[in-house]
């Protein structure tokens, strides 16, 4: 019997489930460029087990995780599976802080990439510039900086400060998305980054913005926030991570094992 095999056997089907599209977030991370080499994190609730969590085995870049590569951690970061390779200390007091505070929350992401820093370091934040923009305005939260995130006690602040919201600025640091799916959670860094690439265009080019009205912009943060409700047509990661998957088996298969 291969590793892999004896792995599997030894969980349940929805643990392998989630691995499985765990190691595909990784790996379309790398695709979309979003990686920081070692650096940044993907977790995600172990189903049926509230306090246990997936994660990257610190010492794999994205584009080699596998489902079978990640460590299954507790709420403090002790290792609760077998693995040669450690976890990062820091990117956990980060993402167990949101899991602690949102148990609904299957999927916490944190990347690091230009856009996002970028933004994340502008006084003002995100700015209701673009449709972009707007489909996460409303969702959006922001974090202060306070040194590299290894004091267990940031995470208390970390959760107040992301409250309900999907989408949160770590400030001069990066992005931080979470989702009750990891499909939602990555539409959602998508977005993120999406936007916060526009804003920085639109700035740069050093002219006069036109700007919204309050209406407008209170009308397209409606407008969104129903299309990606269960009752609209676009129910956030439904329909997107399917087509994901179909790209990633087409350009970096062999995640699923």
């Amino acid at each position: 019997m291969s590793n892999v095999t004896q792995l599997r056997s030894d969980m349940s089907e929805a643990e392998w489930q989630t691995r499985v599209d765990l190691a595909a977030c990784y790996r379309l991370v790398d695709l979309y460029g979003w990686t920081d080499l070692l650096g940044t994190h993907l977790t995600a609730r172990v189903p049926g087990e509230h306090d246990s969590f997936l994660i990257n085995a610190y010492g794999m870049l994205f584009d080699e995780i596998t489902a079978s590569s990640l460590v299954k951690v507790d709420k403090d970061g002790n290792k609760l599976s077998e693995s040669e390779y450690d976890i990062n200390p820091a990117g956990f007091v980060i993402h167990s802080a949101v899991h602690m505070a949102r148990p609904e929350a299957g999927c916490v992401m944190h990347t690091h990439t230009a856009a996002g820093v970028a933004v994340s370091s502008l006084k003002d934040g995100l700015q209701p510039y673009t449709q972009q923009a707007l489909t996460i305005y409303a969702n959006s939260s922001y974090h202060d900086f306070e040194g590299i995130a290894l004091n267990m006690d940031e995470r208390e602040r970390l959760a107040k400060d992301l409250g309900d919201r999907n989408i949160m600025f770590l400030r001069n640091h990066g992005v931080l998305t979470v989702g009750k799916t990891i499909a939602e959670a990555w539409v959602w860094m998508y977005r993120a980054e999406r936007a916060s690439r526009f804003q920085l265009a639109i700035q740069q080019a050093g002219v006069d913005i036109t700007e919204l009205s309050q209406e407008v912009i209170d009308t397209t943060i409606g407008q969104s926030a129903h299309s990606i409700s269960k009752d609209g047509y676009r129910p956030i990661g439904v329909k997107e991570w399917p087509a994901l998957l179909r790209k990633l088996k087409r350009e970096n298969p062999g995640y699923d094992v």
